[in-house]
């Protein structure tokens, strides 16, 4: 009897072990999103606030963080600063526009070796300090773009002037090496670049120097500034010396601020690309770095959200380079459209 009843445990043992749920194996929880740290030349630069934009809607499609920083002033002493404490923070990605290529390359580096992607968008770090380049458009356009209308509108005659940010940006001057190519051209012979200025992306300082090439150079017939910063100080000190036709404007500049000289026929026309757009894929392409989905490499295809497909290029440094797009001509046909975007 006893040994029935054993064999009777066991058998419902057997059972109840049958019926009971399979053990599943735990796996770590996946990670949520990634911390991406959008650090800008300045803070209270209307190009990088509209950049933050697309930073943080890309960020929310993503489901990652934007961490938006820059210093008070364009500095690469501010913006090593701020990429030492982002380290310290241990985000996924810093994602930088530099204001002096050569210098944050030991900082970026050391960004990279702590394992954090370092992604360089409008304006690069050296090649070192950086595994991707996200670039707004082909920088070769866009000098000469600006000599192109400038010179439609002097008749390619006369005397001209270039107002800059800071001396020490790379897109800034790697643009304007660009414009003396295209100056070069037999059709510009009768145009003479007198001299380059810099405002540093500052508006004050940029309002003084304009005024200063109107002092120093009474024949001036026209003035590129290619910052959006430059060119609407510019435009406001030729509006206020009452030079509004008589110097020419032209340059990159953002359709809010540029709408009323535009307008006044003060800047006839000015070319840019969307900022917001540029912060957006600068984000994606920070996602897929982090992700592990692309590695930088010139070859690798990527897709971007709305802005669709893309493949990365050679920097002609050796590295990886995305491309927004071509620049965009605004004039007094299509500014209204583009005034109230940003």
């Amino acid at each position: 009897m006893r040994a029935k009843l054993f064999t009777l445990l066991i058998v419902a043992a057997v059972v109840l072990a049958a019926c009971a749920p399979a053990a599943t194996p735990t796996s770590p929880p996946a990670k949520k999103g990634f911390k991406i740290a959008m650090v800008v030349k300045n803070l209270g630069n209307p190009f990088f606030e509209a950049a933050k934009k697309g930073c943080e809607e890309a960020a929310k499609e993503l489901g990652d963080e934007c961490i938006f920083q820059g210093p008070a002033t364009p500095t690469a002493e501010g913006q090593i600063e701020i990429i030492d404490a982002l380290i310290a923070q241990k985000v996924d990605v810093i994602a930088i526009t530099v204001n002096d290529p050569d210098a944050l390359v030991p900082v970026c580096k050391k960004a990279m070796d702590a394992g954090i992607k370092v992604v360089t968008w409008d304006s690069a770090v050296a090649p070192g300090g950086r595994q991707i380049f996200v670039n707004q458009a082909d920088m070769e356009q866009i000098g000469r773009i600006e000599v192109q209308m400038l010179g439609e509108m002097l008749d390619y005659q006369g005397q001209i002037a270039v107002l800059s940010a800071a001396s020490t940006m790379a897109n800034q001057n790697t643009w304007i090496e660009w414009m003396k190519e295209e100056l070069k051209d037999p059709k510009y012979k009768d145009m003479e670049l007198v001299t380059i200025v810099y405002g540093d992306d500052l508006r004050e300082k940029s309002y003084t120097e304009a005024q200063g090439l109107f002092k120093s150079y009474p024949d001036l017939k026209g003035i590129i500034s290619p910052t959006t910063v430059g060119i609407a100080a510019t435009g406001r000190a030729l509006t206020d010396a009452g030079l509004c036709g008589k110097i020419a404007l032209t340059g990159l500049g953002l359709p809010s601020e540029m709408a009323e000289y535009i307008k006044s026929g003060c800047c006839k026309e000015m070319a840019l690309w969307n900022p917001i757009e540029l912060g957006y894929m600068a984000t994606y392409v920070s996602h897929l770095m982090a992700s592990g989905e692309i590695t930088g490499k010139p070859g690798e295809k990527l897709t971007a959200g709305k802005l669709g497909g893309r493949t990365i290029v050679d920097d002609g440094a050796g590295g990886g380079m995305v491309l927004l797009g071509p620049p965009f001509k605004f004039n007094a046909e299509n500014i209204d459209d583009w005034k109230d975007v940003y």
